[in-house]
């Protein structure tokens, strides 16, 4: 009699917890890799995938002007890890509008031929970077991880997720994989002035409070830092007219244009790479019949 009732105890456990697995999200499954270059983590309803983007925005590096440096240095970058060489990862921070994303694409563009792919990851989702992970363990393309517009608040999940994967998890990161993020923010996290409060003077030593110690300790995970500048008046028009001359515009130097492109971005009060390309394919669009 004991055995029966043991037997029927199981019998309904085992149907109870296949009841539980039937609501539990499937795991992720990858995608058709042959079909394109990028692709967008996505989770919805519980479920999560990798979608393909079949026609994602391709940027060449020689159309970005006034980011030579930071050019150079991405460029060596990504080179080193598509050879399978150490690289970094890579954190852009700087300017709205300046070419952080751009640069970031251009280097798919340039190397998606020799392997490189890329994966857009939203900060909310960055919780689901080990899954990530391990649908690309082992594969033989290079992949980037494209966090872009990165900034967290205070407690966010997302942010420890993030530190774990740079750098701080018991588990080695694949050698296939880096992270590149843009940000507006320095550090990926709001400043505040109390925070300086916290700072101590110890034998003519700066030691800085747990608060930003904390901050810090993100974006020093970044192995290559690269900031971006707001452009003077001169480097925004040249490269207005060269977004002009890319979209086959002869007289794209004279002063009519230099005109219409500094009214431009006095409306918009900005002058950067991102107000140019805009102006151009304004005013593209109004001389072509």
């Amino acid at each position: 009699m004991p055995n029966t009732a043991a037997e029927t105890f199981l019998a309904r456990a085992e149907a109870v917890l296949a009841r539980l697995e039937e609501l539990l999200p499937p795991p992720p499954v990858a995608p058709a890799w042959e079909s394109a270059i990028a692709f967008r983590w996505r989770r919805r309803n519980g479920r999560a995938e990798l979608q393909a983007i079949p026609h994602p925005q391709r940027i060449q590096l020689k159309n970005l002007h006034g980011v030579e440096e930071q050019k150079q240095r991405i460029d060596r970058n990504t080179r080193q890890f598509v050879a399978g060489r150490p690289a970094n990862n890579v954190l852009l921070t700087g300017a709205r509008g300046t070419g952080k994303s751009s640069l970031v694409k251009a280097m798919l563009d340039k190397y998606s031929a020799k392997g490189l792919r890329l994966i857009e990851v939203d900060k909310h989702d960055l919780l689901d970077l080990p899954e990530i992970v391990e649908l690309i363990y082992g594969r033989s393309e290079r992949f980037i991880l494209f966090c872009d517009d990165l900034s967290f608040e205070a407690g966010e999940p997302g942010y420890q997720a993030l530190k774990a994967a740079l750098d701080g998890s018991l588990a080695s990161p694949p050698d296939n994989l880096l992270i590149y993020a843009t940000s507006n923010r320095r550090h990926l996290m709001p400043e505040y002035m109390t925070e300086n409060l916290e700072t101590r003077h110890a034998d003519g030593e700066v030691h800085p409070g747990e608060a930003v110690e904390e901050k810090v300790s993100l974006s020093e995970r970044f192995g290559l830092w690269l900031s971006f500048y707001p452009f003077g008046q001169d480097e925004y028009l040249e490269i207005a007219v060269r977004w002009l001359r890319v979209f086959g515009v002869a007289q794209a130097g004279s002063e009519a244009v230099r005109q219409a492109a500094l009214l431009w971005a006095l409306e918009r009060g900005s002058r950067s790479g991102r107000t140019a390309w805009q102006f151009a394919r304004d005013w593209v669009g109004l001389q072509k019949p």
